[in-house]
């Protein structure tokens, strides 16, 4: 009985990594296709302010200046590390899709308020600044609040496992076990 447990979690270990391949192969794509949109399109509704002039679905007029959304606008990359992570990380799966949700609602928010940022800074105080508060979310922030939302997921969702690591502690575990149990019959 123990050991077909033990299989049993070296199977659903097994099936998390698959998906987590999957992803990593294929989750840029299904990120943009699914995300770029409503990002999109949030970021022109929210700055209704500035009577923003839809010419494309990928790019607006505000003040004169044309803004082209590119892929790089949706933060997939992101998403990606925040599915990664819960992938390689054991829990349950219903708190694995509880934080994946609300981690992709974190992001997304998040997304949406630098893009508006970034464009009132362009409109406000010129290209200049718009490139060097671009170049500090792109190059430092981003990566940080990625990880500050995983902290703050692994607090609020009680979450004690380490991604990788503890998998492959445990699967080094049952290993050993089955080394001596080997040498015992």
């Amino acid at each position: 009985m123990v050991s077909a447990m033990k299989k049993n979690d070296v199977l659903k270990i097994g099936i998390r990594y698959v998906c987590a391949l999957f992803v990593m192969v294929f989750g840029l794509k299904i990120i943009y296709f699914l995300i770029s949109p409503l990002t999109f399109k949030l970021s022109y509704w929210s700055l209704w302010y500035y009577h923003p002039t839809l010419i494309s679905n990928a790019s607006f007029i505000i003040q004169n200046n044309k803004l082209n959304f590119i892929s790089a606008c949706t933060a997939a990359s992101a998403y990606l590390l925040l599915v990664l992570l819960t992938l390689t990380t054991k829990m349950e799966l219903k708190k694995s899709v509880k934080v994946f949700l609300l981690g992709i609602l974190l992001i997304f928010i998040a997304n949406i308020i630098r893009i508006d940022v970034l464009i009132i800074t362009l409109i406000e105080f010129g290209s200049k600044a718009f490139e060097t508060i671009h170049l500090l979310f792109w190059k430092i922030l981003s990566s940080i609040y990625v990880v500050l939302v995983w902290i703050f997921l692994t607090k609020i969702f009680k979450i004690e496992k380490i991604p990788i690591y503890s998998d492959s502690k445990e699967i080094y575990k049952l290993y050993k076990r089955s080394q001596k149990n080997r040498k015992n019959k």
